[in-house]
């Protein structure tokens, strides 16, 4: 025999036990993979495997009712593609018009009876291409397409489709540099990745290796793999990918047909390696976002949770407390309570370090000392296997989204560093206490007692925020409070880091220059205050009071929109900074940062002119341009805010008013050095636009 060939498998071997398990019959596949073992399937025995994987083995003729009438408006369109699709193969003369009616009877019946329009652009000839080398009947055939389609294709499988949306958070948290790298390119997953979800990978991997890829994931029974096979593609290309100076179209066509370059040989790899990433995923990936696949009634209810807005990846409260309590080499959470001292030292997870996220705009060098000191406190705790360790950042805040706005700042921070492993508490601390409230009702004994400490006042108080008043608050007993476990893994560190790192675990003190939070949140009262007479109001404003007022922001104003979140880049004016300053019109210009309800800041330009005042917003690739982001009338603000702990957080509200009150159409918020001269310039010339308007 020659070297390097392949000796044939001897008698006793797994082939012959696996094709004696399928000949039995009622053979189920746990049991398949246990003999299988992640080894080569051999082609005879594929559609065995393969349907017992799908669960279609016995399942009925489900065409056997169909009159077999191929009269659907895209008749010709569909017949013309499995023509295509059945020339293509190695089919002998005399079998191929057997086997295009076949082919086109199943997508046909598959259309009718799923009341579906076909497109030669839904990538279902891809699909069936696999299933075709199997030389099944026509009722298999249709039966394994079906269950494909129902099980392993997501639903929204298009262009700006939420599976999509979702493959972008996975990336960011795996790859934040390569995600940021294609984000900044505008290259959505999408744009590359359609064909990729839509087919299996059959649209352009070979037919061997489409053959050997859908024999791992068919057998791992788990749809959301393929977001791990896909994301594997990219980590593999990224070196090439972030040393690309071609066009944007060319790069998406060289990420489009990377799959292509796949070899037999490289499957082994590609499964493992994305065993490891599935690994290091959080269990919420899965579970939030269970109705993409599958014919439950729960994906066909609206998703209140719009993924292209995500920020990242958001765990559940229940799968942090889970995770840092087991074994092993699962996802362990180290957990960021962003929300003010105040808030924190009521009530906090017991294992939470703290990190007060208004620091970052109130006190920025001491906002990275608390960075470094937070950085040093997860290894630590990693290096002592502490209860609190973990490599998976985990940031907490209230579960309120005004309140939130200053935590979304900080998590933008981390990630714009590239900081992998980085996602978001769903819902906060109020998610928190809502969990410990619940499981509580089923019993005391649950072993999340200890989970809830505070720093002033009784320590296992749940409900010490947000008053609410579960049944039970814990023993303090189990674990070790993290302080407790910080302080021997820093024992080895120097004096001031370690105390710092106390400190900010602690935070027993208000730290100097801290302005403390002095209302609590559920009874801040309005603190706006209204333009004065020596404000030169002048005449009501179309004859009601006048509703323009200047001054301190409440922390839970909730009838805001953003105006530019819907805004297109693509379709904004591209014009240049120093021209428009320039402009005779051009009354003041206020650099400054746009900053976006998800915490994003963008550097722009506040230009007012006599009338109006419009957002330049830079273009960082784009030296001295930038994009018109808005373009507001003057008369047409109704609020300037500021919050009294950030006062270079200038809020503008634009609206309506009438005899019935104001009605609010839009809310930009900006960061703007020496706020109070850029306000008080602003005022004065909206002081004349209504004088104007009155005269």
């Amino acid at each position: 025999m020659a070297e390097g060939e392949e000796a044939p498998p001897p008698p006793g071997s797994w082939i012959k036990d696996l094709a004696d398990a399928l000949d039995e019959g009622g053979c189920d596949l746990e049991t398949v993979r246990n003999i299988i073992q992640g080894r080569q399937l051999p082609a005879d025995l594929r559609a065995k495997v393969w349907k017992i994987a799908l669960n279609v083995v016995g399942k009925g003729d489900s065409l056997a009712s169909w009159d077999g009438s191929l009269d659907l408006p895209e008749q010709s369109i569909i017949h013309k593609d499995c023509q295509e699709l059945i020339d293509q193969l190695s089919v002998p003369e005399e079998e191929k018009s057997v086997l295009t009616l076949d082919v086109e009877s199943v997508i046909t019946f598959y259309c009718k009876s799923r009341n579906v329009k076909y497109s030669s652009c839904l990538g279902w000839i891809h699909l069936l291409k696999p299933l075709v080398h199997l030389h099944l009947p026509r009722s298999d055939l249709y039966n394994c397409f079906y269950a494909i389609m129902n099980k392993f294709i997501p639903r929204d499988c298009f262009m700006k489709g939420r599976p999509f949306h979702l493959f972008r958070l996975l990336l960011q948290y795996h790859e934040p540099e390569l995600c940021s790298f294609l984000d900044t390119k505008k290259m959505t997953p999408d744009s590359y990745a359609l064909n990729w979800l839509g087919s299996l990978f059959s649209y352009y991997c070979s037919a061997e290796v489409t053959q050997a890829i859908w024999d791992g994931y068919l057998q791992q029974a788990d749809p959301f793999f393929i977001y791990f096979l896909m994301l594997i593609i990219l980590v593999n290309a990224k070196d090439v990918i972030l040393a690309q100076e071609s066009d944007k179209e060319e790069m998406i066509k060289f990420l489009e047909t990377s799959p292509a370059n796949l070899d037999l040989e490289d499957i082994e790899d590609l499964f493992s390696l994305a065993q490891y990433y599935c690994s290091k995923t959080p269990a919420s990936f899965r579970k939030d976002n269970h109705s993409l696949f599958g014919s439950s009634l729960l994906g066909l209810k609206d998703d209140d949770t719009d993924l292209s807005q995500a920020l990242c990846l958001a765990v559940s409260v229940s799968e942090i407390l889970q995770a840092n309590q087991q074994q092993g080499e699962g996802v362990r959470f180290f957990v960021v309570d962003c929300r003010p001292a105040e808030q924190y030292n009521a009530g906090h997870l017991s294992t939470a370090f703290h990190l007060d996220s208004d620091l970052m705009l109130q006190n920025p060098s001491e906002f990275a000392q608390s960075v470094k000191s937070l950085l040093e406190a997860q290894k630590q705790s990693i290096e002592s296997g502490s209860i609190a360790g973990g490599e998976h950042l985990c940031f907490m805040g209230s579960g309120r989204e005004e309140e939130d706005m200053y935590m979304n700042m900080v998590l933008a921070h981390f990630l714009q560093k590239n900081k992998e492993y980085v996602s978001i508490a769903k819902g906060g601390f109020m998610a928190l206490q809502q969990h410990l409230a619940d499981i509580n009702v089923e019993g005391p004994e649950n072993g999340y007692g200890h989970w809830i400490a505070s720093t002033s006042g009784s320590r296992n108080s749940i409900s010490s925020v947000d008053g609410d008043s579960p049944n039970g608050s814990g023993d303090g007993k189990g674990v070790k409070s993290l302080v407790n476990k910080m302080t021997v893994a820093l024992k080895t560190k120097s004096v001031n880091v370690k105390e710092k790192v106390i400190s900010f675990i602690e935070n027993t003190s208000t730290p100097v220059d801290r302005i403390p939070f002095n209302i609590s949140w559920p009874d801040r009262a309005s603190l706006e205050r209204h333009v004065s007479s020596s404000d030169r109001v002048g005449k009501p404003y179309r004859g009601v009071k006048p509703v323009f007022s200047i001054g301190d922001e409440e922390e839970y104003d909730t009838d805001e929109i953003d105006s530019s979140s819907m805004s297109d880049d693509d379709r904004k004016e591209v014009v240049n900074i120093q021209t428009w300053i320039n402009k005779p019109d051009v009354k003041y210009n206020f650099p400054c940062n746009e900053v976006k309800e998800n915490g994003h800041m963008f550097p722009s330009h506040l230009l007012v002119t006599a009338t109006h005042m419009y957002c330049l917003r830079e273009i960082p690739s784009r030296k001295g341009l930038a994009y018109i982001q808005s373009r507001q009338a003057l008369n047409s603000v109704v609020k300037i805010t500021s919050k009294k702990k950030h006062p270079e957080l200038i809020t503008f509200k634009y609206g309506n008013s009438n005899t019935s009150g104001i009605e609010i159409l839009a809310v930009e918020r900006y960061l703007i050095p020496n706020a109070g001269d850029a306000t008080k310039a602003i005022k004065q010339q909206i002081m004349k636009v209504l004088d104007a308007l009155e005269s």
